[in-house]
This record gives structure tokens, C-alpha cells and sequence, in this order.
């Protein structure tokens, strides 16, 4: 989704900053209350991810407060900061999640009533999460800033007090104590610090300590490429409104930042970069190998900058610390994650391969794989559905090692015969059409159906190619590599009625665990002609 702009529309009043300055700010974030609710979280190395980069990296582990975010910093020292009268009558928020929870959290821990205002596309992780601090969950448009005006209104109607995420002071003094924990971990050399921006209220907090500080540290803010307000702001010198904003990254799918918050990134913050699906789902990838643990997509889009900058700069020997901001991620998401990790990090590329529809040559191929340059390589998915009496359309999935490959591997393919159409950055490949290869076909006759289990290991496929009688026809085959010791195969295979006595003692020598699927109604209706 390409986000469109439009001039900022003009947001209710909140309580002027009076232009802080970074020196101010220094002393807010010195005196902030956090530490009721909050604890000092490990920084940390990412040993795999420097060995690979050649750069130190260090992540700062957010993701291990109560509420798996750093939004409990803010919230609270705003909080902390009200009267009594203020308190009594209670508060009220807006939120995608993890600032509703640090919400949820400081009102249980002050005695006070707390209205939340989620988007009604909060992941129902972390609705379920705000309720359990005993908050009342109000949900209301598709994204932050449609429940922000929601909430205003709920506000004036049953005076509470407002606590904003981002554009408030007092919450971006609260996560400024991060910065502040980070240069007394690491008081050496730190070549820049990289910051996820949502509306901004965290990369406000930690470039005013840092500049103050310790100015010679880059602060560099990253943002989705579908969700880029602050960056487009900056850009444009005046803050604009995304007509649309990407929800992978739901965490800072804002569609305009602060009026606070974008004053001070002007002014402090060194770099914006932007980073893409792929690219955070490997980096999810990347602190997991690391940490063995998962970070939401927001909590990861400081690692995928990280790599992207080293890669654009060539830098080398260099030290970077991360903010991993959260890891509030809904279980379900982690199957879409997963799938698209090795993309993002090139190590798998995708091909829609063209093949003559004849004996032998889907084995011919196969074997073709195994010869490809750059040594042998896995098999990762495998789709293909008989549908032409001349052609074969195969979409394949191959690990790599490097980025780039995919290219040398169509042209390989395109050599021997076989032509071949470069997938790894198609997004509908990607997206759909990897999960909708198949269907009727009239040319399916005499097929039979069967599951397999493959042992995950090079040739095993080509073993079972090669043991096949010449006159058996593959029409229809499904594979999708899962990361376990044994694969999972769909195969049709089109077998005359009178060799059904050797197809039997083929499968038994085999040894292949096997289901045969050909009664099955589901193959009947979707697959069988």
C-alpha cells in the first residue's frame, strides 16, 4: 500500500511544551517516575547478527517489561504527575495496544479508572491484556488516530484526563529513562542508536537525553515504508496526514505524529530510514536467533534498519544499539512472519518455472537443481498442477545464501531449457498466489492422491523420482518446507488401473509413511476433474 498525503488536519488542543529544550528535557527525564512500574532492561549483544555484519549490535530489551513494551515508562511518569483531584476522576487513552497497557497498568497501580480507546484492529492480544489490568476497552475505527478522536470526545463528555502516547512532555521524559539506562550500560564507543516511530513520542525522549548528553551518537528514527508520517513531515517542514497506513507494524501505524514530537525530531534526529515487510519479518527472525524470543513487528524495525544501513554504508567495526520496543505479537501472525522471513533476508527466491509437459522431465529438472551454481540447495516449496497437454507452470521456492542469487538462478534455469520468471520480490507471488497453484484438470485421468512424509535431506526427492516406473505421470504435486526433520508432500499421480499391483510394491519399498487421499471428499471438489 502506497500511503497518500494530505495537509494536516488540525488536531484538539493539548497542553503546550513551551519549546522545551533538550536541556529541560535533560532534567525531566533525570527526575522521571518510572521505576514503580518499570525496570532497568538488559542491554545486550546480538552475538549472531554482529558476527554476520561485521558490526557490534546491541539490542536494549524493552520487550522484557511487564507489559512487553516500553510504553509503561511514559504512561506512568505522566501519570505519577497528576493531582490528586485529576486522579480520582479518572484517565483516559487512546492506543494500538501497548500504550493502553502501560495505561492499564499505572491506573491499577495508582487507584485510579482507566477508559481505553483501541482501534478496533488491535491484535486481540493485547485487548485481552488491557482488560486484565481491570481497564474499560472502548474499540473504535481502523487505526490510532481514528480512536484518538474518539477518545477526545469521551474525554470532554465524562472528564477524565487525557494521557496521550507520544505528545505529552511528561511521557517523552518517561521514555527517555531508556536512553538514559543505555549510555550508563555502555559508556564506549556507540556509533548511532536506532529508534522506531510511531508518533514519535519515544524517539523525542531518547534524542533529547542522547544530544544532550552525548551528541557525537547518531539518533536515527525508522519507520515502515507504508506508515511513514514523521518522515514524510520532516520532509514536507510541516506535519501531514496519511490518508492510509500499513497494519503490519500496528504498533506505529499512526497516520499523524505530534505536534511535540515532530518539533523535536526536526531538530534532534540525525536520519529517517524506512524499512519493508520483508525486511522486519527477518529481523523478527534475526532476535529470535539471538534472544529466543519474539518481538512484534514495531520491536523489530530497529534490528531490519540496522542491517539495512550497514548494507547502504559499507560500514564496518562500527557499535549500534537497537531499541526492541515490544513483543506484543499476536501467535497467529508468527505463521505470516515466518513465511516471509527467509524472503526478506534473501535466503529463499521464488521462480515460476516453465517445463515441457513429458516423461521425464520433471525428474530432469529436479536433477538440475541439485547441479545449480553455488553448491546444493533445499527445496523450500514446490507447486504444480497439470493443466496443459505441451507446458508445465511449477512455482518453486530455493534457499540461498546471498542477496542477489535469485537473478543467476532464473538465468541458470533459462540455460538448461527451462524458463524461468524471477518471483522473490513479486508481492502477489508472495502474498497469494504461492497458496492458490492447483485446481480442476481435465487432463488428470487415472490420478490417485496420496500424502507423503519426506526425510528432510538433500536427494530424498530425486530417490523417489528415479524409483518411479516410466509410465506413471506426476499431475499434480504440493510441498512447503516447515523447518521440521520430515516433509510434508501432496502428490497426484496419474497410475493405469492395470499397474496397480506394481504402484503397491513401489510405495512398500519405498518406506515413505504414505495416505492415500483419492476418496477424499476435498479432493473430489477442489482438485479432481
Amino acid at each position: 500500500m502506497t500511503p497518500h498525503t494530505k495537509p494536516a488536519a488540525k488536531a484538539p488542543a493539548r497542553p503546550p511544551s513551551k519549546n522545551l529544550k533538550p536541556a529541560d528535557y535533560l532534567k525531566k527525564i533525570l527526575t522521571a517516575k518510572v521505576y514503580d512500574v518499570a525496570v532497568e532492561s538488559a542491554l545486550e549483544p546480538a552475538k549472531t547478527l554482529s558476527l554476520r555484519l561485521n558490526n557490534t549490535v546491541l539490542l536494549k530489551r524493552e520487550d522484557q517489561q511487564a507489559v512487553f513494551s516500553f510504553k509503561l515508562r511514559g504512561a506512568y511518569n505522566k501519570m505519577a504527575h497528576l493531582s490528586a483531584a485529576q486522579l480520582k476522576k479518572g484517565v483516559i487513552c487512546a492506543s494500538a495496544g501497548n500504550h493502553a497497557q502501560g495505561v492499564a497498568m499505572s491506573a491499577k497501580r495508582l487507584g485510579t479508572r482507566a477508559v481505553v480507546v483501541m482501534p478496533t484492529t488491535t491484535p486481540q492480544l493485547k485487548v485481552d491484556a488491557v482488560r486484565g489490568w481491570d481497564a474499560e476497552v472502548v474499540l473504535h475505527g481502523d487505526s490510532y488516530s481514528d480512536a484518538y478522536t474518539h477518545a477526545v470526545v469521551l474525554e470532554k463528555k465524562q472528564g477524565l484526563t487525557f494521557v496521550h502516547p507520544f505528545d505529552d512532555p511528561d511521557v517523552i521524559a518517561g521514555q527517555g529513562t531508556i536512553a538514559m539506562e543505555m549510555l550508563r550500560q555502555h559508556q564506549g564507543p556507540l556509533h548511532a542508536v536506532f529508534v522506531a516511530i510511531g508518533g514519535g513520542g519515544l524517539i523525542s525522549g531518547i534524542a533529547n537525553y542522547i544530544k544532550a548528553v552525548r551528541p557525537e551518537i547518531k539518533v536515527i528514527g525508522v519507520q515502515m515504508n507504508d506508515s511513514d508520517a514523521m518522515t514524510q513531515s520532516v520532509r514536507a517542514k510541516k506535519r501531514i496526514t496519511l490518508h492510509d497506513v500499513g497494519l503490519f507494524s500496528d504498533g506505529t501505524a499512526v497516520k499523524l505524529v505530534g505536534e511535540e514530537t515532530f518539533r523535536i525530531s526536526r531538530e534532534l534526529v540525525d536520519e529517517f530510514m524506512t524499512v519493508d515487510t520483508d525486511a522486519v519479518c527477518a529481523a523478527i527472525k534475526d532476535v529470535f536467533v539471538d534472544t529466543r524470543s519474539i518481538v512484534e513487528p514495531a520491536g523489530a524495525l530497529a534490528v531490519a534498519a540496522i542491517k539495512k544501513y550497514v548494507a547502504t554504508h559499507k560500514k564496518q567495526g562500527e557499535t549500534y544499539a537497537a531499541i526492541l520496543c515490544g513483543a506484543n505479537m499476536n501467535f497467529d501472525r508468527l505463521r505470516f512472519v515466518a513465511e516471509r522471513a527467509e524472503v526478506g533476508e534473501e535466503r529463499e527466491a521464488l521462480f515460476a518455472v516453465t517445463i515441457p509437459e513429458e516423461r521425464g522431465s520433471f525428474r530432469r529438472f529436479c536433477a538440475l537443481i541439485g547441479d545449480l551454481p553455488g553448491g546444493p540447495r533445499s527445496v523450500t516449496e514446490f507447486n504444480y498442477r497439470i493443466n496443459d497437454a505441451a507446458k508445465a507452470h511449477v512455482f518453486v521456492g530455493l534457499t540461498t545464501s546471498a542477496k542477489g542469487e535469485s537473478t543467476r538462478i532464473a538465468k541458470s534455469f533459462s540455460r538448461q531449457g527451462f524458463k524461468a520468471i524471477d518471483l522473490t520480490h513479486d508481492e502477489l507471488a508472495k502474498e497469494h498466489i504461492r497458496h492458490m497453484v492447483g485446481g480442476h484438470s481435465a487432463l488428470s485421468k487415472d490420478e490417485r492422491l496420496l500424502r507423503f512424509e519426506f526425510p528432510e535431506r538433500p536427494g530424498a526427492l530425486l530417490k523417489f523420482l528415479s524409483s518411479m516406473q516410466p509410465g506413471w505421470n506426476i499431475s499434480l504435486f504440493h510441498y512447503r518446507n516447515q523447518g521440521a526433520d520430515y516433509g510434508r508432500i501432496l502428490l497426484g499421480l496419474q497410475v493405469p488401473v492395470v499397474d496397480n499391483k506394481a504402484f503397491k510394491t513401489f510405495l512398500d519399498t519405498m518406506g515413505y509413511p504414505h495416505v492415500e487421499e483419492t476418496s477424499n471428499p476435498v479432493y473430489r471438489l477442489f482438485l479432481q476433474s
